[in-house]
């Protein structure tokens, strides 16, 4: 069974998200595409989040943390494999904490709960990605003690290109057996 936060500090509630709360996380998620300049690229909703964070297949989890009576920060996780492990990890997705409430440990203690959460779970990692020049971030996480690779770069297919690519009719012919 999962576990579920329910840490808290004087003046902010962390837990796991529940239904009911996709208006306001995808309002999150809207202000940190803001932030990275990634707008045109939204098309987060309310019945997408629902589907995949509390369908019957769920493909990730959130966390939220409740501050003066509303959700202000949100992380969205979910597990991968490490084959030079053989072992699951905590890959967080997004993180993010509106610029009101930074500065209160919010984003600390958030981190945090999902260290715990990888380590109560067996997980060998608890890996993120950071955009290189969101320097501010990038000292947040090593202060924390995560280590930034900078060797390592994200390759990304979706939309037309992803579809071109996995078209079936376009799939070179298997090589008869010899």
């Amino acid at each position: 069974m999962n576990a579920h936060p329910s840490s808290s500090a004087s003046d902010y509630l962390i837990r796991a998200a529940r239904r009911g709360d996709e208006q306001a996380i995808v309002g999150l998620i809207a202000e940190l595409a803001a932030f990275e300049n990634l707008s045109a690229q939204m098309q987060a909703t309310d019945e997408r989040l629902r589907e995949h964070l509390f369908g019957s297949q769920p493909a990730a989890e959130c966390w939220v943390v409740e501050a003066e009576g509303g959700l202000v920060a949100y992380a969205i996780f979910f597990r991968n494999f490490s084959t030079f492990l053989a072992k699951p990890g905590l890959y967080l997705e997004d993180v993010y904490v509106r610029p009101a409430f930074r500065g209160r440990g919010i984003g600390g203690a958030l981190l945090r709960a999902l260290g715990r959460l990888a380590v109560e779970r067996g997980y060998g990692r608890f890996e993120w990605t950071v955009l290189d020049w969101n320097e501010g971030a990038i000292r947040f996480y090593r202060s924390l003690g995560a280590t930034v690779l900078p060797e390592w770069r994200v390759c990304r297919m979706e939309g037309d290109t992803l579809r071109a690519f996995g078209d079936p009719t376009d799939a070179p012919a298997a090589a008869s057996g010899a």
